[in-house]
């Protein structure tokens, strides 16, 4: 019995995405490219009330990567802050005392509660910081990150894996509360084309205060500075503290996003 439910396991495991995905992935050049052009359309976004967000990088990157986001974010009116940690090797476990105190510092400069930006590894890290710290975060948006599911579903596993020195599904508590409901608000914006981590560890659970918003034919390298991503991310951003409302895809990139998820297959 015990061999077949674990080959009955085995079938259900997700697989990381196709080397065809993983070559297109050289798109996100085009990606940021487009933003660039599209700057003066994305600046009508709903403009910030100055609260402080802090942007995390993904695996192998650097506040470098995070830079237009947060360039983005301060014009339109945010307090856009980096990690300042260098370049992310990885560590879910090994990062979570110098993001709690970096989380800390930031609420305590400001006095107001913070909104969690993570792309790819840098959103699990946000996800693990709301829940360690509920009372200083305002709400958590994640890129492409791999919470949920089977997380080693990604291209990027053994590299973590070697460079973190620590195992995707080390610390399994940890690991199932990243995946579960969060106590603040939270969006995950990821895309079906996604080259680096299979999309579907990239759901969480809709509830009230939690939703899924498919970017189309976005990549994982580029979707932090995708044009629709980055209006997704500013709409989020500039919900008032304590209410929540579903994404509304209307606007100027209502084509690029998927059916809302009662609507979806």
């Amino acid at each position: 019995m015990a061999v077949a439910e674990d080959g009955a396991a085995k079938a259900q495991r997700l697989r990381p995405p196709s080397l065809f995905l993983l070559l297109a992935e050289a798109r996100g050049l085009l990606e940021l490219n487009s933003s660039l052009l599209l700057s003066p359309l994305l600046l009508r976004a709903p403009k910030g009330d100055g609260h402080p967000v802090l942007a995390l990088p993904g695996f192998l990157a650097s506040d470098l990567s995070m830079a237009p986001m947060r360039r983005y974010l301060k014009e339109l009116g945010y307090d856009a802050h980096a990690w300042n940690m260098g370049r992310n090797l990885g560590g879910v476990a090994s990062k979570r005392e110098a993001l709690r105190d970096l989380l800390r510092r930031i609420h305590g400069q400001t006095g107001r509660k913070v909104s969690l930006v993570g792309w790819s590894l840098g959103g699990v890290y946000a996800r693990d910081l709301a829940l360690q710290e509920p009372g200083m975060v305002r709400s958590v948006i994640t890129l492409g990150s791999p919470f949920a599911s089977d997380i080693r579903a990604t291209n990027a596993t053994r590299l973590y894996e070697a460079l973190s020195g620590e195992k995707a599904d080390d610390n399994p508590e940890i690991r199932e509360a990243i995946a579960g409901d969060l106590p603040v608000p939270a969006t995950s914006i990821y895309s079906r084309t996604d080259g680096i981590v299979n999309w579907h560890t990239s759901l969480l659970r809709p509830s009230a205060t939690a939703e899924n918003i498919e970017v189309y034919f976005a990549s994982h390298i580029g979707l932090g500075v995708n044009p629709a991503a980055l209006w997704a991310v500013a709409d989020r951003l500039a919900q008032p503290e304590g209410e929540f409302k579903h994404f509304d895809r209307s606007g100027p990139f209502a084509i690029a996003y998927g059916p809302p998820e009662n609507a979806q297959s």
